[in-house]
C-alpha cells in the first residue's frame, strides 16, 4: 500500500470514529436518563432509614432469642424455629418496602423484575425438581423402603423416611441425616435388609497361626448358636483364611450369621465377640503376635 493511500485510509477511520462517538455518547446518556427515570432519589435516602432499622430489630430478635433460650431451655429449639421464620419475613418485608420506596415502579419495571425473579427461581428450583422426580423413581424402583439399614455416601443407618424431596436417615450415632433425593441415581446404596427385619452381621476374630483353629471355629460358632440376638432359621458360616501380618501370619475367623433385628446389630457383634474372647482365654487360644503364635 502506497503512503497516500495509508494516509487516507486513517483519516476516514478518525471521521468514522468522530461521528460514532457523539452518538455512542449520546445513547449513553439517553441509558442513564432512562435509569433515572425509574428511580425514586427521595425514598433512596428513606430506604437507608428502613436497611438500618431492619438491621436493629434482627439484632433485638436475636438478642431476646438467647436470653429466652438461656432461661428456658425446654423451649430453645421452638424458639428458634420462629426465630428462623421471623428474620425471613423481616428480610422479605424489607426488600419490597426498599424497591417500592427507591423505584418507581411501572409495567416496565414490573416485567424486569420478573423476568430476574423467574430466572432466578429457575436456578434455585433446578436442584428441588430433580430431587421431586429421583422421589417418584425411588418410590417407583423401591431399592430401599423404609426400616432398611443401608449405607451411603459414608452414612450407616436406618431409613425413617423417603420423601419427594429428600431421605432421612437415622445413623447408628443418633444423628439424623437428610440426603437429597437426587444423589441416588448416581451413588450406590447398599441395603443390608432390604424389608425384612433380621439382617446378616459379619463378625471378624484374628487368632495366632499356631493356635488351634479348629477349636476356634467350634467356640465361635457356638458363641454365635447361643446369642440370644441369632436368627435361627438362617445358616451360621465361619470362614476360616491366613492373614499375612508385619511379620507372621494370623488366622482370620469371619463368622455370617444373622441377627433377629437390625436394631441388635451392634449388639449381636458385642455378645458373640466377648463370650468367644472369653474361651479363647480358658482354652488357651492366643491371638495374633501373643506367646505361642509362629514367625512366619
Amino acid at each position: 500500500m502506497r503512503l497516500s493511500d495509508m494516509r487516507r485510509t486513517g483519516l476516514m477511520l478518525l471521521a468514522m470514529l468522530a461521528t460514532a462517538t457523539p452518538a455512542m455518547a449520546q445513547e449513553a446518556d439517553i441509558d442513564m436518563a432512562q435509569l433515572g427515570d425509574f428511580i425514586r432519589w427521595s425514598g433512596v435516602v428513606t430506604s437507608l432509614f428502613v436497611l438500618a432499622g431492619a438491621w436493629f430489630l434482627l439484632k433485638l430478635l436475636s438478642g431476646f432469642v438467647n436470653r429466652f433460650s438461656s432461661q428456658f431451655a425446654a423451649r430453645r429449639l421452638t424458639m428458634h424455629k420462629v426465630a428462623t421464620f421471623a428474620k425471613f419475613f423481616i428480610f422479605i418485608a424489607t426488600g419490597v418496602i426498599v424497591i417500592a420506596l427507591s423505584f418507581k415502579v411501572d409495567s416496565t419495571l414490573l416485567a424486569l423484575i420478573g423476568g430476574t425473579a423467574a430466572v432466578a427461581v429457575g436456578f434455585a428450583l433446578k436442584d428441588l425438581v430433580a430431587s421431586f422426580v429421583a422421589g417418584i423413581m425411588i418410590i417407583v424402583d423401591r431399592p430401599f423402603q423404609v426400616g432398611d439399614r443401608v449405607s451411603f455416601g459414608g452414612f450407616y443407618g436406618d431409613v425413617t423416611a423417603i420423601g419427594l424431596r429428600s431421605v432421612r436417615l437415622q445413623t447408628l450415632d443418633d444423628n439424623t441425616i437428610t440426603i437429597p433425593n437426587n444423589k441416588f441415581l448416581s451413588d450406590i446404596t447398599s441395603s443390608g435388609n432390604y424389608g425384612a427385619l433380621d439382617m446378616q452381621v459379619v463378625v471378624d476374630i484374628l487368632i495366632g497361626g499356631a493356635e488351634d483353629f479348629d477349636l476356634a471355629r467350634e467356640i465361635l460358632t457356638e458363641a454365635a448358636l447361643s446369642s440370644r440376638y441369632i436368627y435361627l432359621p438362617k445358616p451360621i458360616v465361619v470362614l476360616v483364611t491366613q492373614v499375612p501380618m508385619q511379620n507372621f501370619v494370623a488366622v482370620r475367623l469371619r463368622l455370617k450369621a444373622y441377627v433377629l433385628d437390625t436394631k441388635h446389630e451392634k449388639a449381636f457383634e458385642t455378645d458373640i465377640t466377648l463370650r468367644t474372647l472369653r474361651m479363647f482365654r480358658e482354652k488357651g487360644i492366643n491371638p495374633p503376635g501373643a506367646a505361642g503364635t509362629s514367625a512366619n
